[in-house]
């Protein structure tokens, strides 16, 4: 017997992608919490963009195999002039006060598009998850030095992304 179509509703269909955002978000914040509490803030964050850097690496040669990257909706809440606002897992790494370690997920853009070229880099120039209103993407040459780093997994390639690099907006620091 062969299986029956079913049609949802757009907004039903977004409503569900959400959802596994939100789970991949939650995902995120438990093993960053666990590395961060067990080895330390500043290896535990080492080995959360060590990861970051793998799991983008691994989105990369996917799409390199002609896999779709991401999904067409329910990520952002909508793109405009080239910003996407409401941004499913900044919403969550804010709901739980984890931005500082949900803004990590983040370094997935550059690796994964260094993954597809070593030569160029996607990189925040305005990030949800550090704060921002939205996010903004700029691409870029990559260096010698973090090509290397990339490829060897350095502890330096985190200094790829200076939007991230930078960390938490320092008003919104201020205003806790």
């Amino acid at each position: 017997m062969g299986r029956k179509e079913r049609f949802v509703p757009f907004k039903d269909a977004v409503r569900e992608v959400e959802v596994a955002i939100s789970r991949l978000a939650l995902l995120h914040l438990s093993f960053s919490r666990v590395l961060v509490d067990e080895f330390g803030e500043q290896k535990g964050k080492e080995l959360i963009v060590r990861s970051i850097l793998e799991y983008g690496k691994r989105i990369g040669e996917r799409t390199n195999r002609g896999y779709q990257d991401l999904p067409s909706y329910g990520v952002v809440g909508r793109f405009e002039d080239n910003k996407a606002y409401d941004c499913v897992l900044a919403k969550i790494f804010r709901e739980y006060g984890e931005e500082d370690l949900g803004c990590l997920y983040c370094y997935v853009d550059p690796s994964k598009s260094m993954a597809v070229d070593p030569a160029e880099k996607i990189i925040h120039k305005t990030c949800a998850a550090c704060q921002d209103s939205y996010c903004t993407f700029e691409r870029k040459r990559t260096t010698a030095k973090e090509r290397k780093d990339f490829k060897e997994k350095n502890s330096g390639w985190r200094n790829v992304d200076p939007r991230l690099v930078k960390g938490l907006r320092k008003d919104k620091q201020e205003e806790d």
